[in-house]
């Protein structure tokens, strides 16, 4: 899992840096390094935070 894969927390807000048409996502839960994550365009997916660094969003 990457470093920043492991901060991830319920709650934070997301983007998939190889799927931006998805939109905002919030993460909602990070177990062994499978996130869950709620995007506005795409719905709940699950990534692997070994394959995928996810970009955290500080604001909207």
């Amino acid at each position: 899992m990457t470093d920043m894969a492991s901060l991830l927390e319920p709650g934070m807000l997301v983007r998939h840096p190889d799927a931006p048409e998805w939109g905002l996502g919030q993460v909602q839960s990070n177990i062994g390094g499978k996130i869950t994550v709620n995007f506005e365009h795409e719905g709940k997916v699950v990534i692997d935070g070994n394959r995928i660094a996810l970009s955290l969003v500080f604001d909207r």
